[in-house]
């Protein structure tokens, strides 16, 4: 028998060099056109808020359109106050309920492409 001690092994850590290496030369970055108000900075700003205003006002106007249509199809088809559903008239059930699932999808809708615009302007405004 020997006195030998097992012998623990080393941590190592590995790591991967830098490949990409930032660009040297005569760019003007994005951040630093916003940073000094030039009119490039204030450009790329007015572009983001004209992209997000578009939106805002599809979504809204999409919304209105469908919100205004449920009245109008009541009034083309009379027929349907008659019908209900578990005691409750259609057209209550369309206003009632009808909406809520409108305005929740409209707001998702929005949000989710209002975070789309910021994203890809922040990737603008990152790319050096």
């Amino acid at each position: 028998m020997t006195d030998e001690q097992p012998t623990v092994p080393r941590r190592v850590r590995v790591t991967a060099p830098r490949t990409a290496a930032r660009a040297t030369g005569a760019s003007f970055p994005v951040a630093r056109e916003m940073a000094e108000q030039s009119e490039v900075g204030q450009l790329f700003v007015a572009s983001l808020i004209r992209s997000q205003l578009r939106l805002a006002l599809v979504v809204a106007g999409g919304f209105l359109v469908i919100l205004i249509g449920i009245p109008v199809l009541l009034a083309v088809f009379p027929d349907i106050t008659g019908v209900t559903i578990l005691t409750v008239p259609i057209p209550w059930l369309l206003l009632g309920l009808g909406i809520y699932p409108l305005v929740i999808g409209c707001a998702v809708l929005y949000v989710r492409s209002a975070s789309r615009n910021e994203r890809r302007f922040q990737d603008l405004v990152d790319d050096d």
